[in-house]
């Protein structure tokens, strides 16, 4: 008898230790490493605790963490293209011409896409259809748009192209705050599309003209 009396009190305890823990839906009781289930809610732009956080590198250590919210070097944002390295100066710009379009052969999909991001970026400067002739080129405030239709740019390397959206070029500022690099060469992936198809090289008539090919 007293051992059911005893196997009756443990099995009681038992169930009474099981339900304190579980602590119903909303708070699971007792949780290991609790920093790891619960992470710690950040605002993006709250004040940080000046005794805590700073800004500033020369101060890290200690107590301090040294935090500017900004992404760790050499990082890339996922589905963004790869950096690009080439100085701001003239021999970056002459190496630029070598740069491959990692775009070349973009989906139409992608082109009306890409039709907009001109439209919103560029039209009010070279104008709809690339011509030189936007709003800002007529109204005579800004001088030296350039033509993209013109056998110049018709011409020039995609990746001098590149270069030169993402700098700036003569009174053009840049514009890698506006569109990142998989834009920019949407961009001009879609200007090639208002340029005028290259002239076909004549045929080569060597070899008709070649007394010594047989004829017949």
């Amino acid at each position: 008898m007293k051992k059911i009396k005893i196997i009756g009190l443990f099995s009681v305890a038992v169930a009474a230790l099981t339900m304190s823990g579980c602590g119903g839906k909303n708070n699971p009781g007792h949780t290991y490493m609790p920093d790891m289930g619960y992470s710690r809610a950040y605002e993006t732009y709250a004040g940080h605790d000046s005794t805590v956080i700073t800004t500033n590198p020369a101060d890290r250590g200690g107590k301090a963490i040294f935090y500017n919210a900004m992404p760790v070097a050499g990082t890339i944002k996922r589905g963004e293209l790869f950096p690009y390295t080439l100085p701001n100066d003239t021999t970056g710009y002459r190496l630029s011409a070598k740069v491959e379009n990692p775009l070349k052969n973009m989906s139409v999909i992608m082109l009306p896409e890409a039709e907009r991001l001109y439209m919103i970026n560029c039209a009010i400067c070279h104008g709809e259809k690339a011509a030189g002739d936007g709003p800002l080129a007529t109204s005579g405030k800004v001088p030296g748009i350039a033509n993209l239709t013109s056998p110049l740019y018709a011409a020039m390397a995609d990746g001098t192209m590149f270069h030169s959206i993402t700098y700036g070029k003569g009174f053009m500022g840049s514009y890698a705050s506006q569109l990142d690099r998989k834009q920019r060469w949407m961009v001009i992936n879609y200007v090639r599309t208002l340029q005028p198809a290259p002239e076909a090289k004549p045929a080569d008539n060597a070899a008709s003209q070649d007394s010594t090919v047989k004829k017949g």
